[in-house]
């Protein structure tokens, strides 16, 4: 029996109960469709302070509860500048859902918002993952692992077409260019983040957004829509026309008909479909 008072246990105990269908399962599909684990990984789990990164740290601590492959895990939290209140939120949660973290800093936000101009996001994400996988090598790990869920896959493709004039998705696993060795894993790829929520909701716990001073200027300016906002709003709308859009949309990244379209690239070089049309 867990007692009334264990906050952790009734955390673990509903990943594995309650969002069995909707968040154990497809993270179990991911890591077997994407073969993201391998016998004798080291991963080093990358814990941002939100929701999605907490939950993917409680998700391996359960697989390397009940899986008969071996394999290590890190979890590893870069400090970017958060302000201190948001730090002690995610040393606070960390403590309360037993995830044993390293803590380390950087001067990432600074360096973006002076290297990046009016938007710093791009810059800020590369320079984020740099450190991490430089981290992540210092303590042995060949992976790192990033919580990025269907939903962020779904919208990173909207935004390609909409924005980008490219048709262009987020990969479930990329081999690093930059650190020999190392690869970056996406372990819940197939979890939608409205299940997220609801896993956060469920189980009362709070946990820090964004918090860069980027983004909180632009809300205090009224600004805060991003483009991957409005992404989410429309996916909202087509979603009371048809409750299977998500679906329906994540399905067609992995059933590309390239027959049927008259240019695409790969590999860095652009191909015609006129390279094939008089065969």
């Amino acid at each position: 029996m867990i007692a009334p008072g264990d906050k952790r246990a009734w955390v673990e105990r509903s990943i594995i109960t309650k969002f069995r269908k909707t968040i154990w399962a497809p993270f179990l599909e991911a890591l077997r469709a994407y073969e993201l684990l391998s016998e004798g990984d080291k991963i080093a789990v990358c814990i941002s302070g939100g929701k999605d990164s907490m939950l993917l740290a409680k998700l391996f601590q359960e697989l390397k509860r009940h899986s008969e492959m071996h394999f290590d895990v890190e979890y590893i939290c870069m400090n970017p500048g958060y302000n201190e209140e948001n730090a002690k939120k995610i040393e606070l949660n960390a403590a309360l859902l037993g995830v044993p973290v390293r803590f380390f800093k950087s001067d990432v936000f600074e360096a973006a918002n002076i290297v990046g101009g009016d938007s710093p996001c791009y810059m800020c994400a590369r320079m984020r993952r740099g450190y991490l996988y430089a981290r992540a090598q210092e303590l042995g790990c060949n992976k790192i692992a990033l919580g990025h869920h269907r939903s962020d896959v779904i919208e990173t493709t909207l935004m390609g077409m909409f924005y980008g004039g490219q048709i262009q998705g987020m990969m479930p696993r990329i081999k690093s260019a930059n650190f020999e060795g190392m690869e970056l894993i996406r372990p819940m790829y197939c979890i939608s983040e409205e299940d997220i929520e609801h896993w956060r909701d469920y189980n009362g716990l709070e946990f820090i957004a964004c918090a860069c001073s980027f983004t909180a200027k632009l809300a205090e300016n009224g600004q805060g829509r991003s483009v991957r906002q409005e992404m989410k709003e429309l996916v909202k709308e087509l979603k009371k026309r048809n409750p299977d859009v998500e679906k329906s949309i994540f399905k067609s990244i992995h059933n590309v008909q390239l027959d049927t379209l008259p240019g695409y690239k790969s590999g860095g070089e652009k191909h015609s479909f006129l390279e094939k049309f008089e065969d």
